[in-house]
Formats: structure tokens, C-alpha cells, sequence
């Protein structure tokens, strides 16, 4: 076989491959929806049964014992009680069969209907299919309660649009969520750490910690050195957001946050500004993320005052907040900025 009969070949098998797992993908996907509006069906078939019976809760029980051990003896393990509850969960959950999304799961939406807030299972649902996010990516950020702290310090109408159209990214302001969660990284909350054993452990954990970081986030460098006159200095991490054309520097910190941290990230930026930004990229932009352990509002306000750089201060937590913990969080957020009066100098954040 001569080379020109080779090459056709592997063209040949390349496109006939393509075409199989483009097929087996089509496969699964309809296989899926199918699934999906079979156990809707079921759950509305057991709703309007059960709503004949006269005593329904009662009846409810009976009739979910029964149904359950004569469809595992003629179909299989797969319709315990428990499931056949979530059948009937679903239908509940979701009336309208149309508004069923094809990209969801079974198990996606066995996940979302643990979500009791109707807003936030919606933004849930458009951020799975947005960001194709897999089952165990989608119960991660419900435990972490992504759409709570994403609409921790925004407006009514801002809230409704995370709703409807997800977390759109326009600016950086969008992409910066207070707190970060990262529990994944498994370090006990009063556990005695440095600031190098975070790096690492983030690093260890880069996709977890590019999933929190959120949509567009791409890992540059890590202890980044830049030199000036023969000196030299290291940015902890480097990434670049593809959706805002920017790099985004972060500088780690164990303790409370300093006006000092600052001035470093501002020299950072400064220097990356000059040196590395292409043209057609934005200007970088700064993260401190720090303790638990914050100072008030209007101590940051003072200290990113009159910046030209976008420096943004955010704390990070070892654990998963409740929701409790947030709400909290809203308050006392709301009354930092009841005291900022309109004189106060404006932060790198505005």
C-alpha cells in the first residue's frame, strides 16, 4: 500500500469514525429523552390515581407498595417505592411535559428537584445545559449554593435575569463570587495551613478549582515570576477569562485583608498591564482572596480607592456555608452598605 493509499485510508476511517460516535451520542441523547418522559408519564398516571381515593394518603401508601413489588417482579430493581416517590416528585415539580429539556438527565433532574426555590432550580437548570455541567459538577454547586452567593449583592431585577438567562459575564465585576467555596480541597477549617500549602492544594485540585473560579476561567501559570531591576517577584496563580479577554491575577492570603495587599496586587497588575496584555485583550485584573476573617466594608472601600485597576477583595471558606450562614452574609452586607456614605471614595470595584 503506497503512501497517497494510506492517507486516503485514515481519512477514510477517521470520517467513518466520526460518523459512529456522532451516531452513539444521537443514540444516548434519545435514549435519555425518552427515559426522562416515560417517568413522567408514570408520575402523572400515580398523581391522578392516587387523587381518586377517598382516604388519598392512605391510599397513596397502599397504592405506591403495591405498584412497586408488582413492577420489580415484571420489570426490575429499578421501581422501589423510593423511585417511583421521585416519579411522582417529578411530575409534581415540572406539570408541563414540554418544558422538559432533552440536554438533562434523569439524575440531573433527580438532583435539581432537591432544590425547593423555583428561581434557583431554574437558574440551576440553564447553567447545567450552558456550561454542560455533569451530574456531580451539578450537585456541587447546589451544595455550595452558586446561585445564593452569585445573587448575594444583587438587585431584584438583576436576580430575575440569572433566572431567565443564567450568569451572564459582561464585565468583571460578574465574574467575582463572595465567599469562594473550597471544600473540595479537604482542609479542616481550623486546621494551621500557609499560604503555599493553599496553592498547592489548589493546583492538586485545579479542575475542581476552575469549576468554582466559574465560566471562561483558563490556567495560565502558577508563582508567575516577573523581574524588575534584578529583582524578582511571584504572582501565586495566573488565569485568563476567554469571556472578558483579560488575565486575572490571585494572590492568596491567610488572615485578614491589609490595604498592603493592595498596594502588591496594584503593582502586579501594573507591571503585567505593560509587559504582557496583547492587543486585543483587556486590562488584567486582580483577585485577593482572604480568610474568613474579613474587615468591614468601608476599610476596603478606603484601602481600593482611587485604583485605576480593577482589584476586587473576596474571602474564601474550607467548608460548604449554609444556607443560614448567607443569609447572614446579605445582612450584614446590606447594613456595610447603609453606612458608605456618598462622600466615601469609590472602590477599584465600581
Amino acid at each position: 500500500m503506497n503512501e497517497l493509499m494510506k492517507a486516503n485510508y485514515r481519512g477514510l476511517l477517521e470520517r467513518v469514525s466520526n460518523l459512529l460516535e456522532q451516531a452513539r451520542r444521537e443514540t444516548v441523547r434519545r435514549i435519555n429523552t425518552v427515559i426522562v418522559q416515560t417517568y413522567w408519564e408514570i408520575g402523572r398516571l400515580i398523581v391522578e390515581e392516587e387523587q381518586k381515593g377517598t382516604e388519598r394518603a392512605r391510599y397513596g401508601e397502599y397504592l405506591t407498595q403495591r405498584l412497586s413489588k408488582d413492577l420489580i417482579r415484571k420489570f426490575g430493581r429499578g421501581f422501589t417505592e423510593r423511585n417511583l416517590w421521585a416519579m411522582k416528585q417529578f411530575y409534581l415539580t415540572y406539570p408541563k411535559l414540554h418544558a422538559l429539556r432533552a440536554e438533562l438527565t434523569w439524575t440531573h433532574y433527580r438532583i435539581l428537584m432537591r432544590v425547593e426555590d423555583d428561581l434557583a432550580r431554574q437558574f440551576y437548570e440553564i447553567e447545567s445545559i450552558k456550561n454542560n455541567w455533569s451530574t456531580r459538577e451539578l450537585d456541587r454547586q447546589i451544595n455550595s449554593l452558586l446561585f445564593e452567593r452569585l445573587a448575594l449583592s444583587k438587585d431584584k431585577k438583576k436576580v430575575m435575569e440569572l433566572t431567565k438567562r443564567g450568569q451572564i459575564i459582561e464585565k468583571p465585576e460578574d465574574m467575582v463570587k463572595d465567599p469562594y467555596v473550597l471544600e473540595f480541597l479537604g482542609i479542616p477549617e481550623r486546621h494551621h495551613y500557609t499560604e503555599s500549602h493553599l496553592e498547592q492544594a489548589l493546583i492538586e485540585h485545579l479542575q475542581e478549582f476552575l469549576l468554582e473560579l466559574g465560566k471562561g476561567f483558563t490556567f495560565v501559570a502558577r508563582q508567575k515570576r516577573i523581574t524588575i531591576d534584578n529583582e524578582h517577584f511571584y504572582i501565586d496563580l495566573v488565569f485568563y477569562n476567554r469571556i472578558l479577554r483579560c488575565l486575572v491575577l490571585i494572590d492568596l492570603k491567610v488572615g485578614k485583608f491589609s490595604p498592603a495587599h493592595t498596594g502588591q496586587m496594584n503593582f502586579y497588575l501594573n507591571f503585567i498591564k505593560a509587559n504582557e496584555v496583547m492587543e486585543n485583550e483587556n486590562p488584567p485584573v486582580g483577585i485577593l482572596l482572604c480568610t474568613e476573617a474579613d474587615r468591614s466594608r468601608i476599610f476596603v472601600e478606603y484601602a481600593l480607592g482611587g485604583l485605576d485597576n480593577k482589584i476586587f477583595v473576596s474571602k474564601y471558606k474550607l467548608y460548604l456555608p449554609t444556607k443560614k450562614e448567607l443569609e447572614t452574609e446579605i445582612k450584614k452586607e446590606t447594613a456595610r452598605l447603609q453606612l458608605v456614605s456618598p462622600k466615601e471614595p469609590k472602590s477599584g470595584k465600581d
